[in-house]
């Protein structure tokens, strides 16, 4: 177990009107911050004030992108409670990271004990309005400076939070989605299936043309014969065809998302058949739309939850899905998700981890 030293602002900030949130705007008094040091391990956890970080500019974070992060959410009950979902999966999620980047690796208690007690100290921030949540990014950085391509010696471990609303403009509106024929997300053997800043740089260009067109994401494609559906660039995708519910599988190239693996399990308890194993084609999915047979898209992330796709755009040819409107698979996956993680619906899963 961590020994977590506390020391709380003096200087507390003005708390921001919590119908007007938007996501990722505002940040809370105070940041959990853990060192690792070759030959001593990580040490020192902390909570501090919230604060800009003075780094070397050779610090290997600058150069060679030797960094990670997670997101998750604490959520505030009608009762006041406060709570977190599933945040051991994203501890594990973190370690997976971790090991592929070569930086030492975080137990998953201590990632738990330190969001937990983030979450206690900043409890206040925690909102209340409809919809509304706080979110946590933990995030690891390479600390050493030095030049020159090797593992770092000195590492950050930090949890930032952010009271934040939808993510979406849209809000549970379905979304409108490009496909991508031109940029690469994710190939074998690279770092797809990882949570690091890299990916979501990379993916950039992508999101920047799909604006420009209109459209709220992009729907990556396998890297190698450009056909076979992904992730959406902040979102795993789900696609109910003929009754069946169909997502890519978790292959070296998608993300294992927390959303992504409790929607599956509440689906299969529901009765559904969810195929997450087999690839699915960008054609099989523009044919099922053709001939009426795609009857649902929707994405699943920490950040949206779960968002309806109303449209897929592709080479020229635009999917329209269920005329447009949110299905009923995926309202029920919304409103199950959310009764849960704010807890107006039993957690039958045991999934919800009570704050103190």
């Amino acid at each position: 177990m961590l020994d977590i030293k506390i020391q709380k602002t003096t200087t507390p900030k003005a708390k921001p009107d919590e119908n007007r949130l938007g996501f990722g705007n505002y940040y809370t008094d105070h940041m959990f911050v853990m060192d690792y040091t070759e030959g001593q391990g990580w040490h020192s956890p902390r909570i501090e004030p919230y604060h800009a970080l003075s780094l070397d500019p050779a610090a290997m974070v600058f150069h060679y992108a030797q960094e990670s992060f997670e997101g998750l959410k604490a959520y505030r009950t009608k009762e006041g409670k406060v709570q977190l979902f599933r945040p051991e999966k994203n501890g594990e999620r973190l370690q997976s990271t971790h090991e592929r980047l070569c930086i030492p690796t975080i137990p998953v208690e201590d990632f738990v004990q330190a969001v937990k007690t983030l979450v206690e100290v900043d409890r206040d921030w925690v909102p209340s309005a409809e919809g509304t949540s706080l979110y946590l990014r933990p995030f690891t950085i390479a600390t050493e400076a030095h030049l020159g391509v090797k593992p770092s010696d000195s590492y950050q471990f930090l949890v930032i939070a952010s009271p934040s609303g939808a993510y979406y403009e849209e809000g549970l509106n379905p979304v409108k989605i490009y496909v991508e024929d031109e940029y690469v997300r994710a190939t074998p053997g690279g770092t797809g299936f990882i949570k690091c800043g890299g990916n979501y740089a990379a993916s950039l260009a992508g999101q920047m043309k799909a604006h420009e067109m209109g459209y709220s994401q992009v729907l990556w494609l396998d890297g190698i014969e450009r056909k076979y559906v992904e992730e959406v660039g902040s979102m795993n995708c789900f696609f109910k065809i003929d009754g069946v519910i169909r997502t890519a599988p978790c292959v070296g190239t998608v993300l294992p998302g927390i959303t992504r693996m409790s929607c599956i399990e509440l689906l299969r308890d529901w009765g559904y058949t969810v195929d997450c194993e087999t690839r699915l084609s960008i054609e099989e999915v523009m044919q099922a739309a053709r001939t009426g047979h795609l009857e649902e898209v929707f994405g699943t992330g920490t950040a949206a939850v779960v968002s309806p796709v109303g449209q897929l755009y592709y080479e020229g040819e635009t999917a329209v899905i269920g005329g447009g409107k949110i299905g009923e698979v995926t309202q029920r996956l919304y409103d199950t998700l959310t009764g849960i993680q704010w807890g107006t619906l039993a957690d039958e899963k045991g999934w919800v981890v009570p704050v103190e």
